[in-house]
């Protein structure tokens, strides 16, 4: 625990954890303040439609960058004192993105009423909604190509205050929309909020206005494209793929259950989604960089089942005691009519603490660049998710099927992510045998 320790205070806090602490508790607080205001105002039933909305919304920002936010800050790194290496960069990122962003926003406007009923089952006509976020995309996917150049030349001070200020403007707006419009303003509030964030961001870049003059059309580079796309399929295959799942989970919960069901299913993810913010961030800031350093299969297990050793006792306790408060954590977020969610918590929590134990080793992954075991295991979870939760719906008849799939599912992709990394893990070290 101590190498823990030292590690993340000589390393660590002093490049980034600022950044993602003061970010990390501005959008939990934002969350549970819009969740509140939800759960007011609205109801279950609306916080069902603004999850899809929200699982859309979040899928399709990703394909308008084409997932290259980790790769432009890694490779504006490396290049930033590099003239020709950092022009190559910006430009074909900018004008890559440029065009994936016309291209989608050319087809949520002009696709909208289909989109609406596929995402708005059975519900009132919402077109008007996905229409305004083909015209705010553009503003987003400019805010990440800025946010990106930011974090790669290092300017986490600017990037704390940015975040900040973002989240305060956005969750303003969002309960201010909320108040005066209810669903109507909830699901506008959704679609705007990080396109907003931009406005901010561009103050932020006005000192480095001398990048414009590197961005040009002759110095796009197919080879850098192929080299970024690695990033890129990896980041577009989690981050597209799972959200349209749980998108096709809800409608499948709303036209078979109800969409009250389906809200109180969207109550419990997002109370789980706060709290492995925390934890998934955390376990980012230290494991990534560490397997990124490690290059035997040695260290490599005693980093794994040292961080089990120290993290899971906290973990599990932590779980536990969310548990027992179960009751007065669904009355502080949400209202008394969403009682019927504590009925969800034990298969979740179970689900989220067998998801962390798989992530701790699957970040070798990421660390390693193993591009097709990435895929291919992020594959079976989106397919075994999806299947599962179907299977239970119907065998329990409710929305609680949605749970236990959530944690057989994990239970089958923490068994893959273990017999790829057996050997690993459980081999005989080489040095025991000599």
């Amino acid at each position: 625990m101590k190498k823990l320790i030292d590690y993340i205070n000589n390393k660590v806090l002093v490049k980034i954890a600022s950044l993602q602490t003061a970010s990390l508790i501005t959008r939990i607080i934002a969350g549970l303040l819009t969740s509140k205001a939800v759960a007011v105002f609205i109801g279950a039933e609306g916080l069902a439609l603004i999850g899809n909305l929200r699982n859309f919304v979040s899928s399709f920002q990703t394909i308008a960058t084409l997932g290259f936010y980790k790769g432009v800050v890694k490779y504006v790194s490396k290049f930033k004192d590099n003239t020709v290496g950092l022009s190559k960069t910006l430009s074909t990122v900018y004008y890559a993105g440029f065009f994936s962003t016309i291209i989608v926003s050319f087809f949520c406007y002009f696709q909208a009423e289909w989109i609406n009923n596929v995402i708005f089952p059975t519900y009132n006509n919402y077109g008007y909604i996905i229409k305004i976020f083909a015209i705010v995309l553009p503003f987003y996917a400019l805010n990440m190509f800025i946010f990106s150049i930011m974090n790669g030349f290092s300017k986490y001070k600017i990037l704390i205050i940015i975040n900040i200020i973002g989240q305060i403007l956005s969750v303003s707006i969002a309960l201010l929309l909320i108040y005066q419009e209810k669903l109507k303003g909830a699901l506008i509030s959704v679609v705007i909020a990080e396109s907003i964030i931009f406005l901010i961001t561009l103050v932020g870049i006005i000192n480095r206005r001398s990048l414009i003059s590197l961005i040009r059309i002759d110095r796009v580079s197919l080879s850098f494209f192929k080299k970024i796309g690695s990033y890129s399929v990896m980041a577009l295959f989690t981050a597209v793929l799972l959200p349209l799942v749980t998108i096709a989970i809800r409608s499948y919960i709303i036209d078979n259950i109800g969409y009250k069901d389906a809200g109180f299913w969207e109550a419990m993810t997002r109370i789980s989604k706060y709290y492995l913010m925390l934890v998934s961030s955390f376990i980012a800031l230290y494991l990534l960089p560490r397997f990124s350093e490690i290059n035997d299969t040695k260290e490599f297990k005693k980093e794994v089942f040292s961080f089990y050793k120290t993290i899971i006792p906290k973990l599990a306790i932590g779980l536990f005691i969310i548990y027992l408060l179960k009751k007065y954590i669904v009355l502080a977020i949400f209202t008394n009519d969403f009682q019927p969610v504590e009925d969800l918590f034990i298969w979740q929590l179970l689900g989220d603490f067998v998801k962390i134990l798989s992530m701790i080793i699957a970040y070798q992954f990421l660390a390693k660049k193993m591009f097709w075991h990435y895929i291919l295991t992020e594959a079976f979870l989106v397919v075994i998710l999806y299947t599962t939760s179907i299977y239970f719906i119907n065998l329990f008849e409710g929305v609680k099927g949605a749970v236990v799939a959530h944690f057989v599912s994990y239970v089958m992709y923490y068994g893959i992510i273990l017999l790829i990394f057996g050997s690993s893990l459980f081999g005989v070290d080489p040095d025991k045998n000599s």
